[in-house]
């Protein structure tokens, strides 16, 4: 059983409404999916599909020219690691480089869905390898640049366990082991969290899970919407020992919690999404103040986006939410659009339009969404 860490630094309230870790409060999240998709098992690999691979350095730049000097990224475990115990570092490397040669701060997620093939989720050996993997990425980050390493160990343990637990969508194609599934990657994501603080004390932890909203279709229904409403906090609470402590979680290794957030994350019970304008959307802002009341941590939009022509009003209607939580003494610290550059879609390869940057010509360089540009420079004004 993993040891609690209560030793391991931890960002107390002090830290909160003043003080960012970051380099930028507006960032921008590079998606990194690596996961083989259900129709026809083919590996998705979102950052060759989009030729961030190739183009990182001239990405980080030309993000950096509009004000966004912290991204999300990641590494693809299933590249690195495609023998077990044998890593080819050279997949990230591009992009570990181009971070540090154009003064980068990124949040590196060490596994976004993708596991190597042939290696049981199910087993302890998926824990005891995850560990050693991040252990040894924390050693090449260590070897390449000074900076603080941040890391998101396993994104969005809520979703994946889901998707992949019990709507069978994702590896390990599973139905109704959901919470299963939940405590297994909970379990890897601490050992993670472990191993890369043992090569660097200085480590710092983002963890990004959904925020959502569920209301009942009926008032028979309240009870089942309130507790699948309940459920998004049980990924923070395994980490943090609240629940299933035996696992070995401790409010220690929740150091800032990252919250994704995006049209679709309010609902009916067993039903649609709730249009944005719906008078039964609860705010953003009171979902960031239930976080923060709850785990008194400094938070982060993770995650946040949408596609097409509503863009810029979907930003907008974020960062109005974010600016009056902050107002209130609720501190976020960063504001994160993602994906950051359009991609294929993971199930059906169609172009998913929801980025600031666009699809790279032969030279790296990418279109930029005027209208999102525009909105986001307001905001960058209003809220630096």
């Amino acid at each position: 059983m993993r040891r609690a860490r209560t030793d391991a630094p931890r960002p107390d309230v002090p830290e909160g409404a003043d003080a960012s870790p970051f380099a930028s409060f507006w960032q921008g999240g590079w998606e990194c999916s690596s996961h083989r998709r259900l129709a026809d098992r083919r590996r998705v690999d979102v950052i060759a599909a989009t030729r961030h691979d190739r183009w990182a350095a001239r990405d980080y730049r030309a993000l950096a020219e509009l004000g966004i000097r912290t991204v999300r990224d990641g590494l693809r475990w299933p590249l690195v690691e495609a023998t077990a115990g044998r890593y080819d570092w050279g997949s990230w490397l591009r992009q570990l480089r181009a971070a540090r040669e154009t003064g980068t701060q990124v949040v590196w997620d060490l596994c976004h869905y993708g596991v190597p093939d042939g290696l049981d989720v199910w087993r302890p050996a998926f824990v005891d390898r995850f560990a050693a993997f991040a252990r040894a990425a924390a050693r090449v980050h260590r070897d390449e640049t000074d900076t603080v390493p941040w890391w998101c160990p396993v994104n969005e343990l809520s979703f994946w366990s889901w998707a992949g637990g019990d709507q069978a969508l994702f590896p390990p194609f599973a139905e109704g082991r959901s919470f299963e599934l939940k405590v297994q990657l909970a379990r890897a994501a601490l050992a993670a969290a472990d191993a890369v603080r043992e090569v660097d004390p200085r480590a710092r932890l983002l963890w990004a899970e959904p925020v959502v909203h569920v209301v009942p279709r009926t008032p028979r229904q309240a009870g089942h919407a309130e507790g699948y409403r309940q459920a998004q906090f049980q990924a923070f609470d395994l980490l943090a020992g609240r629940l299933w402590p035996q696992i070995g979680g401790d409010e220690g290794v929740l150091d800032v919690l990252g919250l994704n957030y995006y049209p679709q994350n309010q609902w009916v019970y067993e039903g649609e999404a709730l249009p944005p304008r719906s008078p039964r959307r609860r705010p953003f802002r009171a979902m960031l103040a239930e976080v923060w009341d709850r785990y008194r941590r400094p938070l982060v939009v993770s995650e946040t986006g949408t596609e097409g022509d509503d863009r810029p009003r979907w930003l907008a209607r974020v960062a109005g939410e974010v600016e009056a939580a902050r107002a209130d003494g609720v501190p976020v610290h960063g504001l994160c659009w993602y994906p950051i550059a359009d991609h294929p879609g993971w199930e059906d390869d169609r172009p998913c339009p929801n980025g600031l940057l666009g699809v790279p010509d032969a030279d790296g360089g990418r279109p930029v969404h005027a209208g999102l540009a525009a909105e986001l420079a307001r905001w960058q004004r209003r809220m630096p």
